[in-house]
């Protein structure tokens, strides 16, 4: 099996050299360059098309959602994992509207980390769960009384939905679903308007309700169990 490649973007030298040697201990992964700001993050990512960049989102020339906005546009295939001391929803909002795949506070256990790399590298979203039962508990969140009333979505929606929030594009839902990408857009446009959702940010906090990201969930309907990482089981492409 080949490793997993990774990016690390921090601006102190110190976290960068913990972090290296955490992610070398394991060897389904390694670390193959290293930036100290925001440009050379997306410098590094352009050239050698890492599995992961892990990046902080304070860091000088351009922050991480700058970064990472830029990534999503310029190098998509460049998964996007934020590792931050930031615990506010509004930096999480923010990332996830920029492409980041994942969200990890830097007081999260080692194997937390790595849990987070793996998840996002498959495919999937990882949000740390210190900052997602906050979400959750939030009532100032957005949509979070609304949804409650709102019409209910079919099963079908609610399985485009599901991986919309795991970070699928659109021609793999349709590829996995076996219907047609404009298909998947005409459910995605209808199950975000019945549920007052306008961006992937509000789909991702919409699934992290519901308890959709939990690993223990594999129905797409009656979901309750804690929030968690999720794997995705698509094939790696080699």
């Amino acid at each position: 099996m080949t490793p997993l490649r990774i990016v690390l973007a921090d601006d102190h030298v110190v976290v960068r050299e913990g972090l290296k040697a955490l992610v070398n201990a394991h060897h389904t992964m390694c670390v193959v360059g290293e930036a100290s700001d925001g440009e050379a993050a997306c410098e590094l990512s352009r050239t050698l098309k890492p599995d992961v960049l892990v990046m902080d989102l304070s860091m000088p020339r351009l922050n991480g959602a700058q970064a990472t906005q830029r990534l999503s546009e310029e190098c998509p295939s460049v998964k996007v994992l934020a590792l931050t001391v930031h615990e506010d929803r509004g930096y999480l909002t923010h990332i996830l509207q920029a492409g980041a795949r994942g969200y990890v506070l830097k007081r999260a256990a080692a194997d937390e980390l790595i849990r987070a790399i793996r998840t996002v590298a498959d495919g999937g979203i990882y949000i740390d769960p210190m900052i997602a039962g906050k979400i959750i508990q939030n009532p100032m969140l957005p949509h979070a009384a609304a949804t409650r009333e709102r019409a209910p979505l079919s099963v079908r929606e609610t399985e485009v939905l599901r991986r919309i929030a795991r970070g699928y594009s659109n021609k793999e839902i349709a590829a996995e679903l076996g219907i047609s990408v404009k298909t998947v857009e005409t459910y995605k446009a209808r199950l975000m308007d019945k549920q007052g959702l306008k961006s992937r940010a509000d789909i991702v906090r919409f699934a992290i309700r519901r308890g959709w990201l939990d690993s223990e969930c594999p129905s797409p309907v009656g979901c309750t169990g804690p929030v968690g990482p999720f794997p995705d089981t698509r094939p790696r492409k080699s």
